[in-house]
């Protein structure tokens, strides 16, 4: 079977010239390597595992044009699209556009189809169709102009995001604001960034927990991971912000340490699992999500943050961490997902 990882990277010589930083003096003392891993080097990872397991597997830079896709699709015809294309032209709001054109194409290809992750881009309509099933999220509200009243009915403190963004962009430490007049000036600073309108959330502060949820028509939830905030200092807020995520130079990379599987009582276990099954269901996505929770210091009740389709496959990432402790090592899980993608065009 011939298996294309596509990807879409406009600028990858950036990564060619990074210059890995040695003897870098920081503040605290790092918990995981301060290297990191591009993800260019990720994605020839995943081909040399599947080519490990048997599949003639490359990998596809679309470089923010489409044709390139097409053309290689007319000569290489491969069997199964590994899709990890993400934004196109600097837009996270076309990601769903690529998969549109598979469809057309008639092509196989793995994760979540256009619409569940159209729908999932857009936080707001996500939380208005979990809200509808009776599935908790924090209250929130749309804000679009800056003319308007910000007295927003809402307890502080507030977690201010862009609305069509993921992957944490756009969330760092001073996105949790504690009064109206810092509310209004992340808002600004959502508009200026991003040129998006912002959501208002109240902050649920508590455990975070990660449902991975893997399957097409037969949907199984692994163990459940947990983000420990425990060893975050005073000055960070418990949150995975985009540094905590991406950089391995910022303290807040080393203080989100992941636990898994998570130690629950075995009805918030139980209950997790079905709302991260719900929510998968709701929103359309298959073959592999994510779902984020928050489990509330407060009332003890789970919170939906966010549902992930086609979730960061890093190895040692939050749906790979939960697929191993599942019993699946990194390469069998990459040959599931391209099965999937590939048993359901047959």
């Amino acid at each position: 079977m011939k298996v294309a990882i596509v990807y879409n990277e406009a600028n990858p010589e950036i990564y060619k010239k990074k210059k890995k930083k040695k003897g870098v003096d920081l503040e605290f003392k790092p918990y995981f390597d301060l290297e990191g891993i591009d993800p260019i080097t990720e994605f020839e990872a995943m081909a040399a595992a599947l080519r490990k397991s048997g599949y003639d597997a490359y990998t596809l830079n679309i470089m923010d044009n489409i044709n390139v896709f097409i053309k290689d699709y007319d000569k290489n015809k491969p069997d199964v699209v590994f899709n990890l294309v993400e934004l196109y032209k600097d837009q996270p709001r076309l990601e769903m556009n690529f998969t549109g054109l598979l469809e057309l194409l008639n092509v196989a290809y793995t994760g979540a189809p256009p619409m569940a992750l159209g729908t999932c881009q857009n936080k707001t309509l996500t939380k208005r169709i979990l809200s509808s099933l009776g599935i908790r999220t924090p209250r929130y509200k749309i804000i679009k102009t800056m003319d308007r009243s910000f007295r927003l009915g809402l307890i502080y403190p507030l977690i201010v995001k862009p609305a069509w963004e993921d992957a944490s962009v756009g969330i760092d430490n001073d996105a949790i604001v504690y009064n109206v007049d810092a509310l209004k000036k992340r808002v600004e600073y959502v508009f200026n960034s991003f040129k998006q309108p912002a959501l208002v959330e109240e902050f649920i502060l508590g455990r975070e927990l990660n449902v991975a949820v893997f399957g097409d028509k037969e949907l199984k939830v692994l163990p459940i991971s947990e983000i420990d905030f425990s060893k975050m200092p005073d000055n960070l807020h418990p949150i995975v912000s985009f540094q905590a995520k991406w950089d391995p130079h910022h303290e807040a990379y080393h203080k989100t340490i992941p636990i898994c599987p998570a130690q629950l009582p075995e009805k918030i276990q139980l209950e997790a699992e079905q709302m991260a099954l719900q929510c998968v269901k709701a929103v359309g996505c298959r073959d592999y999500a994510r779902v984020d929770m928050r489990l509330s210091q407060k009332d003890n009740k789970l919170y939906v943050l966010e549902v992930n389709p086609n979730p960061d496959l890093q190895e040692g990432a939050g749906f790979m961490r939960s697929a191993k402790h599942a019993g699946h090592s990194y390469r069998k899980t990459l040959k599931m997902i391209v099965d999937l993608a590939y048993e359901r065009k047959k």
